[in-house]
């Protein structure tokens, strides 16, 4: 899976630097624990996906009482703050990352490179699910397969 964040910014949140994370955690009541303070020094260090246990196998590095099941609360938390998203990028596990841009994700099913693509791009699809379905889409949660142009040439 590639992990450089390569997509257009579209969207800014709130939260895009480590201590504007800290600050929204403060502003709603939540405790600034030394495996939050690690987690998101990780997040926002290695920008791309990462599963919870790649994540944890980072913040262990310097921090190894972290659990994985604190990880896994930790996202939770900050997900439902806004400071993180996750995707779920096909057949492998959720993937996270820091949700200051918003976007979508093509995933290639042959060699699993992930791909990441704004938002405006499925805006037409929103607009036809919400207007025939009376469905909301929300694009940053899934990602599309398909196959990248690499592996769509011919021989």
């Amino acid at each position: 899976m590639r992990r450089p964040d390569d997509g257009p910014d579209t969207k800014e949140t709130s939260s895009n630097t480590v201590e504007s994370a800290l600050e929204t955690l403060r502003r709603h009541g939540d405790r600034i624990t030394p495996s939050r303070r690690q987690l998101l020094h990780v997040l926002f260090g290695t920008p791309g996906h990462w599963t919870a246990e790649e994540l944890a196998t980072r913040v262990q590095r310097t921090t190894p009482e972290v659990h994985l099941s604190t990880i896994y609360r930790n996202l939770d938390e900050l997900e439902r703050l806004g400071i993180v998203s996750h995707t779920h990028p096909g057949h492998g596990p959720a993937t996270y990352h820091v949700a200051s841009v918003a976007h979508g994700h093509f995933v290639c099913g042959t060699c699993g490179d992930m791909l990441e693509v704004p938002d405006s791009l499925f805006s037409g699809l929103a607009r036809s699910a919400s207007a025939r379905y009376g469905f909301e889409i929300d694009p940053q949660h899934f990602a599309v397969m398909g196959r990248c142009r690499r592996c769509a040439e011919p021989g």
